[in-house]
């Protein structure tokens, strides 16, 4: 039986303000709250909204055959958190279906798995917790940013626990294989991989309300069609795509959300069902090994790094920021790690790409996206090296970090025993006089005089002598 598995991404950036170079030292917020606030509302009611509903009525009209993933950054879950709670709550319906699975993801959608694997960990865990407090489901797939993958990378996804992680589809890595089945990582062969099939994905995410697409119009009938005609022996179409192609990239007059209500209807005729990323690697056994020695992505002709880390400008953003990591983690000032983590998000770099267009930048050219974030940076820098000065080098700083901890452990430890010692109940010494406790004798009572007993009488009668 074939199986569609169906996962969408789900991200939003902290767009920055215009931070000029007189800023520097001076402002220490960075971000554009009103376009992010507005921003996240328009796509909450045109998409993430319909959609949930959508998705929420499919499984119940389907009895819960049809099932899904989503992929959603910690920066987009901050946010939505803040100005748009409805979403979270509609994940929380889908949530409670059951047919729902959440993956885990980088908590900033930061490249860091390309450059510092320490902070990649943090990341994942941090973004793992954050996805089972809300919605009660701990992720055991994993999807990094942009779908980077590497053997380097699959051998750190593995030490973190997950059973598999998705992967791009890309022609350079799979060469005549196909995308529709399970792989393992030729790193760590107790990965799975569920490959992104390009070509299905992009027919609904991209070619769907394309008037000059040859295929134009899409029907689900046609496009299950097509799935059903691929060959028996390939088992699982994955279908990863943005959960913005509902209703945002792929307007609701274009028919998407009825094309994809009708879907779950034509594939059960064809025998076709769906099914969670989790599901998959449970059920089907990986045909063959993927190996990428150099990191590969879902975006672009070429599913490189180059949308990212192409130029000069990007790669010297990209530099600067994580040569102060290390300081960074040593800081335990809650609004220096949440600024950290907003300043790794892939999109800041994105923004200055000079390769294509680029429609969704803020920014009315790369170069102003560069000079914005660099003087952000610089101002950041200041205040990291203000808590640890850049004149004493990071060992020494960690070496002294570590006495204050353990000392401060120590004093700790020595406070819980003094409380402890302090809950004691104190034991009172018994005294030598008692005189209440201790019956007096009958000669020194003399307000109450005691009769004698029956036999007393008696004895003293035997002693009596006689007359």
């Amino acid at each position: 039986m074939k199986n569609i598995c169906f996962y969408f991404q789900i991200h939003q950036p902290n767009r920055l303000k215009r931070y000029r170079f007189f800023n520097i030292g001076s402002d220490h917020y960075y971000y554009d709250d009103f376009a992010n606030e507005d921003f996240i509302q328009q796509v909450a009611e045109v998409s993430f909204i319909p959609a949930n509903r959508l998705l929420l009525d499919m499984i119940k009209e389907s009895n819960g055959k049809f099932k899904a993933a989503f992929s959603i950054s910690g920066i987009a879950l901050d946010q939505m958190e803040i100005y748009a709670p409805e979403v979270i709550d509609g994940f929380k319906e889908l949530a409670d279906t059951g047919c729902v699975e959440f993956l885990s993801e980088t908590q900033g959608h930061s490249l860091a798995s390309l450059i510092d694997p320490e902070e990649f960990k943090q990341q994942v865990t941090h973004h793992s917790n954050k996805i089972e407090s809300l919605f009660g489901l701990k992720p055991k797939v994993f999807r990094n940013t942009e779908l980077i993958f590497s053997d380097d990378i699959a051998q750190l996804v593995y030490e973190m626990g997950f059973k598999g992680m998705l992967a791009p589809g890309a022609k350079r890595t799979l060469g005549w294989k196909s995308p529709n089945y399970v792989y393992q990582a030729a790193a760590e062969p107790r990965l799975k991989l569920l490959m992104r099939n390009p070509k299905f994905s992009n027919d609904i995410s991209s070619q769907f309300s394309n008037y000059d697409w040859s295929e134009y119009p899409l029907t689900a009938e046609k496009f299950i069609n097509w799935i059903a005609s691929t060959p028996k022996e390939e088992q699982v179409i994955n279908l990863f795509m943005n959960y913005e192609t509902l209703g945002n990239f792929q307007k609701k007059s274009s028919g998407i959300f009825d094309f994809m209500k009708a879907l779950p209807r034509f594939a059960f005729e064809k025998n076709i069902s769906f099914a969670t990323p989790s599901e998959i690697l449970d059920k089907l056994k990986p045909v063959d090994t993927i190996s990428s020695m150099h990191p590969i992505s879902w975006i672009g002709e070429e599913r490189d790094l180059s949308p990212w880390l192409g130029n000069t400008l990007q790669q010297e953003a990209f530099n600067k920021l994580y040569e102060i990591s290390e300081r960074v983690r040593l800081s335990q000032a809650r609004r220096l790690l949440q600024d950290w983590v907003y300043l790794q998000a892939s999109d800041h770099f994105y923004y200055m790409g000079t390769k294509n267009a680029l429609p969704f930048s803020p920014f009315p050219s790369p170069y102003e996206a560069f000079n914005t974030y660099m003087n952000v940076l610089s101002d950041f820098k200041e205040r990291v090296y203000s808590e640890f000065p850049s004149s004493i080098e990071t060992e020494e700083l960690n070496s002294l970090l570590t006495t204050i901890h353990n000392q401060a452990d120590e004093i700790d430890r020595l406070t819980d025993k003094i409380e402890e010692l302090e809950a004691v109940p104190k034991t009172v010494p018994e005294t030598k006089a008692a005189p209440k406790t201790k019956a007096k004798p009958a000669s020194t009572n003399t307000k109450t005089k005691e009769k004698p007993s029956a036999t007393a009488t008696k004895k003293s009668a035997k002693t009596k002598p006689k007359a």
